[in-house]
């Protein structure tokens, strides 16, 4: 069973929200240092409300140090992340920062491989409480609803009874995808998403996030030139833990330290 052709907008990436002022991510002059290399160099930017940013830049731009200091893995030298308008992320403890509602999904994926998708969904929604608490406690029939609907939108309807260490690489993506979506965050921090799917999987992955952007906002960060085109609202390209530049894809493609970056000239 597959979600109906209306459930997804067909709006062209970058014509959302460019209207919205309201950050929900603000990064002001982040600064990390490890034993004396600087991973991220006075990093500035901006995430707006419902907005779909892609986060690109070569090995070792400082791209998973950004999601770090964003989920507090990482405490950074100096600098702020102001969530929600009011809230220092870099005070909080990774705990607490996805109770505020930030949610982050890893290029590996990483599912409970022994129990089935639906048990894995169950025990997302009931995130508060360990593996085993989760399992005995009693969903709602709303919650239950919630993870129908969550296994509809993700093309795992026929999946539901199957252990997750069964599914292909792909379809572990997607389960984990819907691990964070049932906790209903509303800021989406997702590494690679699309990594090792297939074509098809990768096209359905753009779709999903378009629809997703809006009701929540996602930060990608991504190599695939082709994937970033799909989905994206602006693009940050990072180089030595610096911005080097911001637009749309079109516009750092044509930026020339971009291209120099890249090309290695």
């Amino acid at each position: 069973m597959q979600p109906s052709e209306g459930l997804f907008t067909r709006q062209l990436p970058g014509d959302r929200y460019r209207e919205q002022t309201d950050p929900v991510l603000q990064l002001e002059a982040i600064n990390v240092s490890f034993d004396g290399f600087k991973a991220l160099t006075d990093l500035s930017l901006n995430i707006g409300v419902g907005e779909l940013r892609c986060i690109i830049g070569p090995n070792g731009a400082g791209k998973t140090t950004l999601m770090d200091v964003i989920t507090g893995k990482t405490r950074p030298k100096s600098g702020k992340a102001i969530y929600d308008q009011s809230i220092d992320l870099t005070t909080l403890e990774p705990a607490a920062i996805a109770r505020q509602g930030i949610g982050r999904k890893f290029q590996k994926p990483t599912v409970f491989e022994a129990l089935t998708v639906w048990e894995n969904l169950e025990i997302a929604m009931k995130a508060d409480r360990s593996v085993w608490a989760s399992l005995r406690a009693t969903l709602s029939g709303e919650q239950r609803d919630r993870i129908d609907e969550m296994l509809l939108l993700l093309r795992l309807g026929s999946e539901r009874d199957r252990r997750a260490g069964l599914l292909s690489h792909g379809q572990k993506q997607f389960l984990e995808i819907g691990m964070l979506l049932v906790q209903d965050p509303h800021l989406l921090l997702l590494d690679e998403p699309a990594a090792g799917m297939t074509d098809a999987e990768t096209e359905y992955t753009a779709e999903l996030f378009r629809t997703l952007a809006g009701k929540h906002s996602l930060m990608v960060v991504e190599h695939d030139m082709g994937f970033v085109e799909t989905i994206a609202d602006h693009v940050t390209v990072l180089h030595q833990g610096r911005v080097l530049a911001e637009g749309s894809l079109r516009e750092v493609q044509a930026n020339e330290q971009v291209i120099d970056v890249y090309l290695g000239r």
